[in-house]
């Protein structure tokens, strides 16, 4: 009896270790990381930023547009009546001088081709009878009065030709065609036209066409009340445009109209501008940016390098891979994508820029 006892006990026994030794043995539990911590990769793709001191620059935004330099402007008014019979020339096209522009037939013009021809004749019959008073005058036949009658005539016979002659050279006749040619007395760009084929003109009345030289442009912005205590002569200026986005064009203020405009009741400051590439229109809409001075100085840094989140803007201070803050800041002013700094930050230490939105939604995660 003794030993079956025995046998039953080392029975179980055998049993139990074999349950122990089949049994798994639990795994060491992994610790999660405490914090964030830059890798190689991901800091390849961060940019850093030094915050520094600089002067508070303060810019005025005005709207604007461009519009041509009166002093370079030239209105084709006619000085003869007639009939425009063909143009070859629009709005925008870019004319150079001597350039024929259009046709016209004109009774006027006829008249004053022989009226041309008249005074060349008399001009001959004239030159020769003063070069016959000079020599009876010196052989003591003739006065002196006739001497100056003759040349009083041939004077005013010059003076007559020379008129008329300047007049026909602005209508270059054209024998094949029976018109008579316009031509461009100067070479810009076309920005006003008033007549077409069949056209009836006269003698001194409404502009035909203008040509403006656009080389030099005005640039008129519009200053509103709030700003007109602002702004003054020489201000440096830059002005930009929707049309080319990376074209940013320096000047300053050179005249401040010192009468409202009488539509939008605003006063207009000036900006001369060279446009020696043709890009600014006239009639573009521009964007106006003048400079106040420097009104003392604060600590700097783009826009772009803080994080606006629940309505504050934070910035992400590094001094490690493993070791960058979260950290608020408040702005004092902002300026042409520049936050100068009243708190929060100091001269000299770093904060992320490239790509510091992803890194912020990481240590966001850590604190969580």
């Amino acid at each position: 009896m003794q030993q079956l006892s025995n046998k039953f006990i080392a029975v179980a026994l055998a049993a139990s270790l074999g349950t122990f030794s089949c049994s798994k043995v639990p795994e060491q539990t992994k610790e999660k990381p405490t914090n964030f911590c830059l890798n190689d990769t991901f800091k390849s793709k961060v940019g850093f930023y030094e915050v520094s001191l600089e002067p508070i620059v303060e810019k005025l935004h005005l709207t604007g547009s461009v519009e041509t330099n009166p002093d370079h402007v030239l209105s084709f008014i006619p000085l003869v009546s007639g009939i425009i019979t063909n143009t070859y020339f629009s709005i925008g096209d870019e004319v150079k001088k001597g350039q024929v522009l259009a046709e016209l037939k004109s009774t006027e013009l006829i008249s004053m081709q022989s009226e041309q021809k008249s005074l060349n004749s008399q001009l001959k019959v004239t030159t020769k009878r003063l070069e016959s008073a000079k020599s009876m005058y010196e052989s003591g036949i003739s006065s002196e009065k006739d001497l100056l009658e003759a040349e009083s005539e041939l004077d005013v016979l010059n003076t007559e030709l020379e008129r008329v002659t300047n007049n026909l050279n602005l209508f270059s006749p054209s024998e094949e065609r029976g018109v008579f040619q316009i031509k461009s007395p100067v070479s810009g760009i076309i920005t006003d036209k008033y007549i077409s084929g069949g056209t009836q003109i006269s003698s001194e009345g409404d502009p035909l066409f203008t040509i403006s030289n656009l080389e030099e442009i005005w640039i008129m912005a519009n200053i509103y009340a709030s700003n007109i205590s602002h702004i003054e002569k020489g201000m440096p200026a830059e002005v930009r445009t929707l049309s080319y986005k990376d074209l940013t064009l320096q000047g300053e203020v050179s005249v401040i109209s010192q009468v409202l405009d009488t539509e939008s009741k605003v006063l207009k400051a000036r900006i001369v501008l060279k446009n020696t590439d043709l890009k600014l229109k006239p009639g573009m809409l521009v964007d106006v940016y003048l400079s106040k001075g420097a009104s003392g100085s604060a600590l700097a840094v783009p826009m772009d390098n803080l994080i606006f989140d629940s309505n504050r803007y934070f910035a992400l201070v590094y001094r490690n891979d493993c070791s960058i803050e979260v950290r608020a800041i408040d702005i004092m002013s902002k300026n042409e994508g520049i936050a100068y700094i009243k708190e929060g930050l100091n001269e000299g230490e770093q904060i992320l820029s490239t790509n510091n939105l992803l890194v912020y939604e990481q240590l966001k995660n850590f604190q969580d």
